[in-house]
């Protein structure tokens, strides 16, 4: 039997509750084997970023070969970008290896409110990987700032920037409505010929570090066990509502402590 595998290409959080640990963590607990290309390190914790070591752009790029070159990975996910060039060398790693599943996370903010990707990169993260993904995971404000739009506060809006981010060349957006208001929190799966929304109840706490890092990695750990984008989508946006359930078992840090990957085992 093959193990399934996923490369995560991101950055890393010292406090281990976002980014390659958020994400290795999320691969660990729904049984896929974690490969990693650190493309930053962060000086962070719970209660925000203090600093951002760019890894150059070559080393990212021998990373991503190194892992290819050996492991049969089933889906990728992509997380913090951090600069210009790193984008290029992780574009041209896609191309070369074409891989079956790319899940890209738009980060551009942390949950502290820490910006983590130079507004130039924007340009790049729309151009050079948004057509290489299968499906990418905006929240609100994201998609609003890939798109220079005011953020979407009805159903309509979603729906309408959800067919905009699809016009730059990806088969599948996941709109993330964890910003929005109300008793529910509502994420929008827009494809070309359909949109469903997919609701969770809205859980009161604050350790929210990492959700949208760990939802996009759970979407790729689905997804290179082989189920259908539909269904990862929904296995993925399951396991990260328990996971946030089950948040305040931790008491970790002083601001947005993490949520709880291990949920189901402690």
């Amino acid at each position: 039997m093959t193990t399934p595998v996923a490369l995560t290409i991101a950055g890393s959080d010292s406090s281990g509750g976002a980014g390659i640990q958020a994400d290795l963590k999320t691969f660990a607990a729904l049984g896929v084997y974690g490969a990693s290309a650190i493309t930053a390190l962060t000086a962070q914790n719970t209660r925000g970023v203090t600093g951002i070591h760019m890894v150059p752009a070559e080393f990212v790029r021998a990373q991503i070969d190194a892992v290819f070159a050996d492991l049969d990975v089933g889906a990728v996910k992509i997380g913090m970008v951090a600069q210009l060039a790193s984008i290029a060398a992780i574009a041209d790693g896609l191309k070369r290896w074409s891989p079956r599943h790319v899940v890209l996370d738009p980060v551009m903010v942390a949950t502290s409110g820490d910006r983590l990707l130079a507004a130039e990169a924007v340009e790049a993260l729309r151009e050079k990987l948004i057509p290489l993904a299968t499906i990418i995971t905006p929240n609100l404000p994201e998609a609003a700032a890939l798109l220079d739009e005011p953020v979407a506060t009805s159903e309509a809006a979603v729906e309408s920037q959800g067919k905009k981010l699809l016009a730059l060349g990806c088969p599948a957006v996941l709109i993330k409505g964890g910003h929005g208001e109300g008793s529910e929190s509502v994420d929008y799966l827009i494809r070309a010929n359909a949109s469903v929304a997919l609701s969770a109840p809205r859980v009161a706490t604050q350790n929210t570090h990492g959700t949208g890092c760990s939802l996009s990695s759970a979407i790729a750990a689905e997804l290179a066990k082989g189920a259908e984008l539909e269904t990862a989508v929904r296995n993925a946006k399951h396991f990260i509502s328990a996971a946030i359930a089950s948040a305040d078992r931790f008491t970790v840090g002083h601001g947005h402590g993490p949520i709880h990957h291990f949920h189901r085992f402690y």
